[in-house]
């Protein structure tokens, strides 16, 4: 059964690899674009079909996984990440039959894709739960959670696009900056499934022995060349590259030294991947997409967006915060702790509840918006990575 989830997922990725060319085909063929713009034509159709078969692989995955494992398969990177991107599909799936708009299709699925393709490097295999998460609420909170941030995923997509829309692109501004800075975080998620499918693919392993945050011997293993080493830590295998410089002392989460260092190498590949393509179009990377965007509405943009928000937050507010509360008053005996997890949660809430407000009250439309948009994503793939990888806490078992 596990492998059978196994390649029901990698049928699934490769149903939307198909779907994106579909929908990159309706948008920058000229055939089509010219006729139809990037509203629905049968290309875009085709990718809508392919996205929905792609739907339904992953949902093949996630039924056989649960059933391999006996548990709701949301317990780990893997499977949270891998959920994550079903959820932003799905929504994609209801939303593009409202609006059918194949851009959205166009930016939708490549991020679904780097988020399974993410989710790959992590260890993938079913292991038992934890006592911690032996509850019913792991599927309760945890899924919620997932499907909200899956939708309001979608008011990213939206307001990247607008803003590649409607920046001017003639000029080096803080606009034209931010944008670059976002193309540069894709790139960089990007680059690190390659690098850390080159190493894996070469067995890759550099062991260190150190002392872990219970004052105990403890040994960490590598499986790319260590920049930043564990604090205080030996390096076991001589014929090793590195350590650069050690990771902070504070640094004390499950493998933190080991994740940062992943993180680290994450940055550069990103880096590497711009360079070669800034090198290859000789301009700004959301310059030279902007001309395949001129015939989008954005008005119809923004509309979406705010839409998915407005969707996204009240399903995200009962997963991430109210069912999270609940669960630790069982689990913990208290429904807040300021755990560094439930405060960037509340973090993303207010940061939402304020777009609503500034939206609705003050007339924050178009390009407001959407910057609120694309920074939201950036807060849940800050707590997702960086808070859930780095960062010490009670939820450092994920």
């Amino acid at each position: 059964m596990a492998a059978l989830s196994s390649n029901l997922l990698l049928f699934a990725f490769f149903m939307y690899l198909a779907a994106t060319i579909s929908f990159a085909v309706s948008v920058t063929g000229k055939k089509w674009r010219n006729k139809e713009g990037v509203e629905g034509n049968r290309w875009g159709t085709f990718g809508y079909i392919l996205t929905i078969l792609g739907f339904l692989f992953s949902m093949g995955y996630f039924i056989t996984r649960w059933i391999a494992g006996g548990h709701a398969p949301v317990s780990n990177m893997f499977e949270y990440l891998t959920f994550l991107g079903i959820s932003m599909s799905l929504a994609f799936v209801i939303i593009y039959k409202i609006y059918k708009s194949n851009l959205l299709g166009l930016f939708t699925l490549p991020v679904v894709m780097l988020l399974i393709a993410y989710a790959s490097v992590f260890p993938s295999e079913i292991q038992p739960l934890i006592p911690a998460l032996q509850s019913y609420w792991l599927k309760i909170h945890v899924t919620t959670t997932a499907l909200g941030q899956g939708i309001l995923a979608i008011g990213f997509a939206a307001g990247l696009i607008y803003l590649i829309r409607v920046v001017d692109q003639k000029k080096k501004n803080k606009q034209t900056l931010a944008l670059e800075l976002v193309m540069y975080s894709l790139l960089s998620t990007l680059g690190f499934i390659l690098v850390a499918s080159i190493f894996s693919a070469t067995n890759y392993q550099v062991q260190f022995s150190y002392v872990n945050e219970r004052g105990q011997e403890a040994q960490i293993i590598y499986e790319m060349p260590a920049i930043a080493g564990p604090h205080e830590g030996e390096m076991m295998s001589e014929d090793r590259f590195g350590p650069l410089f050690a990771a902070p002392s504070w640094m004390q989460g499950v493998e933190a030294p080991r994740k940062l260092n992943t993180f680290i190498w994450s940055l550069i590949a990103g880096l590497i991947l711009y360079g070669i393509t800034r090198l290859i179009l000789r301009k700004r990377i959301s310059a030279a997409i902007q001309p395949f965007l001129m015939g989008a509405s954005p008005q119809k943009i923004d509309e979406v967006s705010y839409r998915a928000i407005a969707i996204g937050f009240p399903v995200f507010t009962l997963g991430g915060l109210i069912f999270a509360m609940i669960w630790a008053q069982i689990a913990w005996t208290r429904f807040w702790g300021w755990d560094p997890k439930e405060v960037w949660a509340l973090i993303t809430f207010l940061f939402y509840a304020a777009y609503l407000h500034l939206r609705l009250s003050k007339g924050w439309q178009g390009e407001k918006s959407a910057w609120l948009c694309v920074i939201g994503f950036v807060l849940i793939m800050f707590n997702l990575l960086f808070i859930n990888l780095v960062v010490a806490g009670l939820h450092s078992y994920a």
